[in-house]
């Protein structure tokens, strides 16, 4: 678990399959029930956008917005998004965003996940630090998610 200014990088021991943390990852279904945005009905796709309202309590009026770079399955699973878009007045769309990637290493005793969200340094001055922490913060929050939902299965 480390971080610079430009990265943060977080992982975790899930104890199940590789087989189902993939799933997991993956199915854009499963993927919303543990992260917290409805996708019911979507799907991931290398190349295409996705986008859900989060239904996270208190984070309801935020869309999670990516775009889908690389599913290697059981192995990577990349998107393209804009940190922390909490100010529906913002046109993210103008800033170059960061880059996700999962990758999964089968260990003993289950699977490794580990994630790297990379180019904080191109978020603009004004809020980069700010969706630095909250986004340090999150990733925290969904590798619980995902380990309480994997292992309960």
């Amino acid at each position: 678990m480390t971080s610079s200014t430009d990265r943060i990088e977080r992982e975790i021991l899930l104890k199940a399959p590789r087989a189902r943390v993939w799933r997991a990852l993956s199915n854009a279904q499963e993927f919303g029930t543990w992260f917290g945005a409805e996708l019911t009905g979507k799907q991931f796709v290398p190349g295409e956008r996705v986008r859900a309202p989060l239904t996270a309590c208190g984070h309801e009026n935020i869309i999670f917005d990516a775009v889908i770079v690389e599913m290697k399955p059981e192995q990577r699973f990349s998107f393209q998004w804009h940190p922390c878009p909490i100010d529906a007045a913002v046109d993210y769309s103008k800033e170059e965003p960061t880059l996700v990637v999962i990758e999964l290493s089968e260990v003993e005793g289950g699977t490794l996940l580990r994630v790297v969200e990379s180019g904080f340094d191109k978020v603009p001055a004004a809020r980069r630090a700010e969706a630095f922490r909250l986004n340090s913060n999150g990733w925290e929050g969904q590798l619980k998610n995902i380990a309480r939902y994997v292992e309960a299965s």
